[in-house]
C-alpha cells in the first residue's frame, strides 16, 4: 500500500515537472547550505582541535598580549615578558616546571627555494627533557637536539615532503636560516598540527647568538607544567595574580594571557559555533521559504485535482487515504529537494575544502560529513515536506464527493 502511495505521488509530480522543480529550489538550497556549512564547520573544528592535541592537559602558556599582526607569539606588544619571570613562576605552589620559549620569524632556504617560518628555541640541560615531554617530541628520522648542538636544526614533519622546496629535506641536509647554514639533524614525527609540523627548532643558545638580534632578550612564551592537572585552575589563577603584581596592572586590565590548550580550544569552538549559528539562521530562511513553496504547490494541486478527489471519494476512498496521499506527495517533494541539496552540499563542501587547501596550503580547511548528517538532512527534508502539506492534505480529505464533482463542472 505504501509503495502505491509513493508511485501515485511520483506520477503526479512527473506530470508537473517544472512546477515540482521550482518548488524544490528553496529546499535544496537550504539543505545544501546546511550540509556544506556543517561539514566545513565540523572539519574546521576537528582541524583546530588537532592543533592542540600534542599538548598535555597539564600545560599552561604565559605570554604578553597586544597587537600581533604578522609575527611570533608575544611580539609587537607594549610590555614583553622578561626572562626572570620564569623563576618567580616556579615558586608558585603546584608548578612543576617553567620554561622560557624564544620564537623568531625568519627565512628557511633549501634547494634554491625559500619560505617563511618560525624558529623556536629548545632549552639545554634538565629543561630539555621537560620540554620534550610537554610537547611529546619524537624524531621520525634522525634524532632530537642535544646540548652543544651548534648550527644544527630539527624540522617539523611537513618539510620532508616535496611540495615546499621541490624535494623533501632529510637528516644531514644543509639549510639556510636567515642566510646562516645549518645541518638538519632530525625530522619530527607528524602531529597533525600546522604549527608543530612546520616547526624549526634550534638550541636556545643558537637562537640567541645567531638568529636573534644581540640586544633582543625578550621572552615570547613561558611554558608551565603543573604537578596536578586537577589543580590547574588554581595554578592559573595564582600565575595571573603574580603577573598582575609584576606588571603593575589591575584585574580586568591585564596586558598578558595565561591559557591552557583546553581553554583556548573552548574559546575557539565558542567563536566558531557563533559564526555557524548565524549562517544556519540564514540558511533556515531558505528552508522555510521552500516549505511555504511546497504548501502553495499542494494547494494548487488540490484545486487542480478536485474532480479526481471527488471520484476517489465516490468509489469509497476514506478521508485518511486522501489525506495520506497528499501528505506523501508533499513529503516526497521535500525528500527529493533534500536529496538534491545533500548532493550539492557534498560537492560544495569538498570543493571549497579542496580549493582552500590548494590556495592556502593548509589542512585547516577540510570537510567532515558523517552519515548521520546525511540521514538527518534527508529525514528533515521529508518531514518538512509533510508538515508543509498537512493543511492542503486536510482540506482535500474533507471535500464532499458531490461538491468536488460539481466544482469542476
Amino acid at each position: 500500500m505504501l509503495k502505491d502511495y509513493f508511485m501515485f505521488s511520483i506520477k503526479n509530480l512527473a506530470k508537473r515537472k517544472l512546477r515540482s522543480w521550482l518548488t524544490m529550489i528553496g529546499i535544496f538550497i537550504g539543505i545544501a547550505a546546511v550540509v556544506s556549512l556543517i561539514g566545513l564547520g565540523e572539519g574546521l573544528r576537528i582541524a583546530v582541535t588537532s592543533q592542540f592535541n600534542f599538548l598535555g592537559s597539564d600545560v599552561l602558556s604565559v605570554q604578553a598580549s597586544g597587537l600581533n599582526l604578522a609575527g611570533p607569539p608575544g611580539t609587537a606588544v607594549a610590555t614583553p615578558l622578561t626572562d626572570d619571570l620564569k623563576d618567580k613562576i616556579l615558586k608558585i605552589n603546584g608548578v612543576d616546571a617553567a620554561i622560557n620559549r624564544y620564537i623568531e620569524s625568519g627565512t628557511l632556504e633549501f634547494n634554491d627555494r625559500q619560505t617563511i617560518g618560525m624558529a623556536m628555541s629548545i632549552p639545554e640541560g634538565s629543561e630539555r627533557k621537560i620540554l620534550e615531554d610537554m610537547l611529546n617530541l619524537k624524531a621520525e628520522q634522525g634524532r632530537l637536539l642535544k646540548d652543544g648542538d651548534n648550527k644544527k636544526v630539527l624540522l617539523g614533519n611537513s618539510f620532508k615532503e616535496d611540495d615546499i622546496f621541490g624535494k623533501g629535506i632529510k637528516p644531514n641536509d644543509r639549510v639556510l636560516i636567515n642566510d646562516i647554514s645549518f645541518e638538519v639533524i632530525g625530522i619530527l614525527e607528524k602531529k597533525g598540527s600546522f604549527l608543530f609540523d612546520s616547526a624549526i627548532a634550534v638550541n636556545e643558545q643558537t637562537m640567541l647568538n645567531l638568529i636573534r638580534e644581540a640586544d633582543d632578550t625578550d621572552v615570547n612564551v613561558i611554558g608551565v607544567k603543573v604537578k596536578n592537572v586537577d589543580n590547574i585552575d588554581n595554578v592559573k589563577e595564582n600565575i595571573e595574580k603574580l603577573m598582575r603584581k609584576e606588571r603593575n596592572v589591575k584585574k580586568g586590565e591585564e596586558d598578558f594571557v595565561v591559557e591552557s590548550p583546553q581553554n583556548l580550544l573552548a574559546t575557539l569552538n565558542s567563536t566558531l559555533f557563533a559564526v555557524q549559528l548565524f549562517i544556519y539562521i540564514i540558511a533556515s530562511i531558505s528552508i522555510v521559504v521552500g516549505g511555504i513553496g511546497i504548501m502553495n504547490t499542494m494547494y494548487t494541486a488540490v484545486l487542480e485535482r478536485t474532480k479526481e478527489i471527488g471520484i476517489m471519494k465516490a468509489i469509497g476512498a476514506k478521508n485518511s487515504v486522501i489525506f495520506f496521499l497528499f501528505s506523501v506527495e508533499s513529503g516526497f517533494l521535500g525528500m527529493v529537494g533534500g536529496i538534491i541539496g545533500i548532493i550539492f552540499g557534498l560537492l560544495l563542501a569538498y570543493g571549497l575544502a579542496f580549493i582552500g587547501q590548494i590556495t592556502l596550503g593548509s589542512d585547516l580547511i577540510q570537510a567532515h560529513i558523517t552519515s548521520g548528517l546525511i540521514i538527518g538532512a534527508l529525514l528533515f527534508s521529508f518531514i518538512l515536506g509533510i508538515i508543509s502539506g498537512i493543511v492542503p492534505a486536510y482540506q482535500a480529505s474533507k471535500m464532499q464527493p458531490v461538491e468536488a464533482l460539481s466544482f469542476i463542472k
